[in-house]
């Protein structure tokens, strides 16, 4: 006889990272920083630009490390990322002296669009439309 519930009766578990997981990210992410900033790996491309991590996201397993990475001014993106991607085995080797786990996670890197999302959003809402739309509502609550 089983002793666990059947799965028809538990509650739906919230689906997200787990406090390990963004820990683990955290770490990564100040460890993969500070390379950057003392220039440790030998790249023209790295070592002329100031790259941000904005974030590191990292599989359930802790396995897989997605970092999200943006230049300053958003210039040469993709040079940026294609240099961290050519020297990743070199990156991950050196965090993995950093970080005590037992398997040095495999790293991708891709482009932060936060700020560019952000701004499309604040676009979006400065637009003529939304603006006619929100002097509507306020008209309509003050005639009520």
């Amino acid at each position: 006889m089983p002793r666990s519930k059947p799965k028809s009766s538990r509650a739906a578990a919230p689906v997200g990272p787990s406090q390990r997981g963004l820990r683990v990210g955290e770490i990564i992410r100040h460890a993969l920083s500070e390379m950057l900033t003392r220039g440790d790996v030998r790249d023209e491309v790295l070592q002329s630009h100031i790259v941000s991590i904005s974030e590191v996201r990292l599989s359930p397993d802790l396995k897989l490390a997605t970092c999200y990475v943006m230049p300053l001014g958003g210039m040469d993106t993709e040079a940026v990322i294609e240099a961290l991607t050519l020297h990743k085995k070199f990156i991950r080797g050196a965090i993995s002296h950093q970080i005590n786990l037992k398997f040095a996670p495999e790293l991708r890197f891709f482009p932060d669009n936060t700020f560019a999302e952000a701004e499309r959003i604040e676009r979006l809402l400065h637009s003529p439309q939304v603006r006619q739309d929100i002097e509507k509502k306020d008209d309509d609550e003050v005639g009520q």
